[in-house]
């Protein structure tokens, strides 16, 4: 299929074909969450953790004998039903990452990219190349485009002046090939690829 590409003032400037498979794919929303919810599990730092009756730190003498008190038998003051005594079932340092096969990855991509494709947000520039690092003029070329945010996908080097003109624009985002993913091209309005991009987009997800 054939589709427009532009350059970063907006002008159209030839076309490109796309791989209809990979951009015209069934958008699977039960495929994106499964992918999405897979992503922000690995991202979790599972650093929590609490003390235990073994971890505090306390005498492990018997408080009281056993038998001859009235009172309740314990064998540690270091017990979760004391004051300063450890915690019961808390948390511990663990990975809360686990497998998603990689077929169900890439049709969460290809569902992604189509979802973008199908709602009209989905941009093809040349290149992301710019002459100067000025936030300004970025944002400008940026709100030309007409939308609220957007995630921008580049072949397999992200632009200098592009990366430190884009850093104080908290609604764009930009990522090389390898780094595109189903949880930021949802996050943002719109996804704009280069021209390397959609080739290595293609590559990949065949």
């Amino acid at each position: 299929m054939k589709f427009d590409v532009k350059n970063l003032e907006g002008q159209n400037v030839g076309s490109v074909d796309l791989d209809e498979s990979i951009f015209n794919a069934l958008v699977r929303k039960d495929i994106m969450a499964r992918v999405v919810n897979w992503q922000l599990a690995k991202r979790r730092a599972g650093t929590h953790a609490v003390k235990n009756r073994s971890d505090v730190s306390g005498t492990t003498k018997k408080p009281y004998k056993q038998k001859g008190t009235g009172r309740a038998r314990h064998g540690s003051l270091r017990g979760v039903q004391f004051r300063k005594g450890g915690r019961a079932f808390g948390p511990v340092v663990r990975d809360h990452g686990y497998d998603l096969p990689k077929k169900i990855r890439k049709m969460g991509l290809k569902s992604a990219i189509a979802s973008k494709l199908r709602s009209g947000k989905l941009i093809i520039v040349e290149d992301i190349k710019m002459e100067n690092s000025k936030t300004k003029d970025l944002l400008n070329k940026v709100n030309a485009f007409g939308f609220k945010s957007a995630l921008f996908v580049t072949g397999n080097e992200v632009d200098t002046n592009f990366a430190l003109a884009s850093r104080n624009i908290y609604t764009v985002d930009v990522l090389p090939t390898i780094g595109a993913n189903v949880y930021d091209i949802l996050k943002r309005d719109a996804l704009v690829l280069t021209k390397d991009a959609v080739s290595g987009l293609e590559g990949r997800l065949k």
